[in-house]
């Protein structure tokens, strides 16, 4: 009875087809439409609108191409300061052992092989340091540079000239245009 009845499908035939058209199908046609619905119009355009379009189109090329470079320029500068920087840090670590070296250098000793191993380890320390780009700034002799050189005393001499740095109580070091560590200096006046 109820068995032998067969369902009816409610979608007609006609829509049944259209749906089992695959999702590639129907963006192809909706493609076609646009690109029918756009040719008029390209065609219709005088020269000059073409003319302005493409003046535009290259306005756009040389403005990205130019962001581009800007962008490229900006990229390797701040890696090469990223790099004096961490450089400059890990040298700052070492500048107390440098210290400690300098003064067992000043202190005298009668054993004379304990005398060369410091000195071969200053000089060791010190061919790293200038292998890295470091260097001593100058300051025993030289003019005052508050840029370069920390001014801890001033004493009045009057054989030396004026803002001459007489003693330096502390080695300073410059990697590039970076100061990694001021020189402590006496001053005259």
């Amino acid at each position: 009875m109820a068995k032998n009845k067969k369902k009816e499908n409610p979608v007609p035939e006609d829509v049944q087809e259209e749906a089992a058209e695959t999702p590639e199908q129907m963006a192809s046609e909706a493609a076609q439409t646009a690109e029918a619905a756009e040719a008029p119009e390209a065609a219709e355009k005088p020269q000059e609108d073409q003319g302005q379009l493409l003046a535009e189109a290259a306005d756009k090329y040389l403005r990205l191409a130019a962001e581009y470079d800007n962008y490229r320029k900006r990229t390797a500068k701040e890696k090469d300061s990223a790099w004096i920087e961490a450089k400059a840090q890990t040298v700052a670590a070492f500048l107390p052992v440098y210290d400690n070296l300098e003064r067992a250098l000043k202190q005298d000793t009668a054993d004379e092989a304990y005398k060369k191993g410091v000195e071969m380890t200053m000089k060791g320390l010190q061919d790293a340091l200038a292998a890295l780009g470091v260097e001593m700034i100058p300051a025993l002799g030289e003019v005052f540079d508050p840029n370069r050189h920390n001014a801890v005393m001033h004493v009045d001499d009057p054989e030396a000239g004026e803002s001459t740095v007489v003693e330096v109580f502390q080695q300073g070091f410059i990697c590039g245009e970076k100061v990694i560590r001021f020189a402590m200096v006496k001053v005259a006046n």
